[in-house]
């Protein structure tokens, strides 16, 4: 076995260092030999770039798998279990999910030293946003719309799934449990002690001070729409690269559930958009919104889940804030668990406080007025 190995998408770009090192073939073989339904050996053909964990495709002896691997302090074998019912569930409602493969323990994931471990066929489907980091947008204005219509279709699968949210702690996912509180401070100081290493990443940080003069002001507005809200499982983490795509331009399967949590579908919306809308990699002021691909994406959305007056203004209310709790989990994982304080600073002062700072540009009030606007998609 044999790829070589690449670097990965960091918080500025594609960098050369890699925050967790490539499976190896002593390393997959011996996960393989877990997986009665999986031929192991073959080549490794293709490692991924993308960051939090290490993905390997494995080609040439039986059926084409993926093998993924993660420091237990992310994702443990409980942690997997919620992802893969969540994904059950939706595959069950025809939603096009690659589920994963079973070990001869009849779990779905598979725990080793440090690690845990799951293991996928290979999913159907072209995967063309393989290079394509989150922040930028879709390869054209059809497959937005295409990514719009199977998001709406995800979120009428997910509204009869009712199991419980994730367990507290779980970090690096796309949750509403603090912005979803009437007082935003309390709710921080409740929630920052709980998650693992972030009361340590903030000590040196004037976090409550920089919540109250950023992030509160656009929680307010949230406040009262609060009692709207329908609770309902999300992605968490939509965009091209976790789909892949038929020669015609159609979603074949989604992807990377990593993210997923039970939050609302304008929620999970404003998600999507927020992940994939605006080149968050420029200069803050020269960041320019795809608006092609935003109003495609809208569009097709609404032909499967047509918004009413209440979902226009929670997703422009959810936009400024989906990114709060997963940002600040960030924080967490750069400075405590991978001793980077450098990404640290990048999470916090660019991702936290910049992405809800740039909604009050002129290009960011006109995405949130397109989000509220009747007659656009949405």
């Amino acid at each position: 076995m044999s790829a070589a190995e690449p670097g990965q998408f960091g918080v500025l770009g594609v960098q050369t260092g890699r925050d967790w090192p490539c499976l190896t073939a002593e390393e997959i073989r011996a996960v393989l030999a877990h997986y009665p339904g999986v031929v192991p050996g073959g080549t490794c053909a293709w490692h991924s770039m993308r960051p939090f964990s290490a993905a390997a495709l494995v080609t040439g002896a039986g059926e084409a798998c993926l093998i993924k691997r993660h420091h237990s302090s992310l994702r443990n074998v409980a942690a997997l279990s919620e992802e893969h019912a969540f994904m059950q569930h939706l595959a069950r409602e025809g939603v096009p999910v690659c589920l994963p493969c079973v070990t001869a323990e009849g779990t779905t994931a598979l725990a080793h030293n440090d690690w845990t471990y799951e293991v996928f066929p290979r999913a159907p489907g072209e995967d063309m946003y393989r290079d394509v980091m989150s922040w930028q947008s879709y390869l054209c204005p059809e497959h937005a719309y295409a990514a719009g219509q199977a998001l709406a279709r995800l979120h009428h699968a997910a509204a009869s799934y009712t199991a419980p949210d994730r367990a507290a702690g779980r970090v690096l996912i796309s949750s509403m449990a603090v912005i979803g509180q009437a007082d935003l401070m309390a709710a921080l100081q409740a929630w920052v002690p709980a998650q693992p290493g972030l009361a340590q990443a903030l000590r040196s940080r004037s976090w409550q001070e920089d919540v109250q003069r950023v992030l509160s002001p656009w929680h307010d507005r949230l406040v009262s729409l609060l009692p709207e809200i329908v609770p309902c499982g999300g992605h968490g983490d939509w965009h091209g690269s976790n789909l892949l795509w038929t020669p015609q331009g159609d979603i074949a399967c989604v992807l990377d559930f990593g993210m997923a949590g039970r939050t609302c579908a304008m929620f999970d919306l404003a998600t999507a958009l927020e992940r994939s809308m605006v080149d968050w990699l420029a200069p803050a002021q020269e960041r320019h919104v795809a608006w092609q691909d935003m109003a495609a994406f809208l569009r097709g959305y609404a032909t499967i889940s047509p918004p009413d007056d209440t979902a226009r203004a929670l997703l422009r209310a959810f936009l400024p804030m989906v990114h709060v709790e997963f940002a600040l989990s960030e924080v967490a994982y750069f400075e405590t668990l991978l001793h980077d304080p450098s990404s640290a600073s990048v999470a916090y002062d660019d991702y936290l406080l910049g992405h809800a700072q740039w909604f009050n540009s002129a290009e960011g009030q006109a995405m949130l007025d397109v989000c509220s606007r009747r007659g656009t998609g949405a």
